[in-house]
């Protein structure tokens, strides 16, 4: 004798009704809100006595047309500037930590030079580690001629690296010391076991927010601008020089939006993901 398939209680079917009404009814809410805000914000906006001075020195489309080409030309030199930074901010990042986690009095020097290090470029603005470095070093005359954009890489290397391996260290010591152990117990030599069981651990559990830092590098390359490097905010600058028009910054602002916007969102499923994870059989 067969069991009849199973179905769903009374009850069971009132709930699902329920939660399916209010969500609805959330979805209608929002949505209706946005509406009258955004209907508010632009009447404000719209209404204002300077709104056309405005449209026409920052939103005038033919200027934004004309000013594309270079900008875009601009923005790829943050573009390689962004590549090339990340994988030595992800470097050097790593080995502060690993410097700061070092355990015993023999690593002291090391521990200290770390701390000294992140806390120095923590503290320092980035716009004056640009300035420092993109001027300073040239005027000692030892490298002889270098582009200026890449003194511009190695400022915001300076900087995210302290950032990025602050974070990582976090994550570092984040993981229970029983791991260490029983790495060490499986005859791991101290490198194997941070290499292998600690650093894949620590670094899973602060992802988000090495992603939040690099989303925060994606716009700061920017402000190799200031060095003299044509990258989109020098380029921007060129065109409203030519132009007298604001609108090459709106296109290059939109620009960096348009280039962070897929990390931003990478950002925010991974943070999300990683919470379910975390949740998991805990919801009753």
């Amino acid at each position: 004798m067969t069991d009849a398939a199973w179905q769903p209680s009374e009850l069971e079917l009132g709930r699902r009704a329920t939660r399916r009404r209010q969500s609805t009814r959330s979805v209608l809410v929002a949505l209706a809100s946005t509406v009258v805000f955004a209907v508010v914000v632009g009447w404000v906006v719209l209404s204002s006595p300077g709104w056309e001075d405005v449209r026409r020195s920052f939103f005038d489309l033919d200027v934004a047309a004309a000013s594309l080409p270079a900008v875009l030309s601009g923005l790829w030199v943050n573009v390689q500037v962004l590549l090339v930074a990340a994988v030595a901010v992800a470097i050097l990042g790593t080995l502060l930590a690993v410097m700061r986690s070092l355990r015993g009095p023999v690593f002291f020097p090391l521990r200290m030079l770390a701390t000294g290090y992140t806390d120095l470029f923590r503290g320092i603005p980035l716009l004056i580690v640009l300035y420092l470095v993109g001027f300073g070093i040239p005027a000692l005359d030892i490298f002889g001629r270098v582009e200026s954009a890449l003194w511009g890489t190695v400022a915001i290397v300076l900087t995210y690296s302290a950032y990025v391996g602050e974070v990582l260290r976090a994550g570092l010591e984040a993981v229970h010391p029983s791991q260490r152990v029983a790495a060490r117990s499986l005859g791991l030599s101290h490198g194997q076991a941070l290499r292998i069981v600690v650093i894949p651990q620590g670094v899973r559990k602060v992802v988000p927010a090495l992603m939040n830092d690099f989303v925060s590098m994606q716009k700061d390359v920017g402000l190799i601008s200031v060095l003299g490097a044509v990258d989109a905010v020098r380029a921007a600058q060129i065109e409203v020089a030519h132009t007298y028009n604001f609108t090459p910054y709106v296109v290059a602002g939109l620009l960096f939006v348009v280039m962070s916007l897929p990390m931003i969102r990478l950002t925010d499923w991974v943070t999300a993901r990683l919470a379910r994870r975390e949740q998991m059989g805990g919801v009753v």
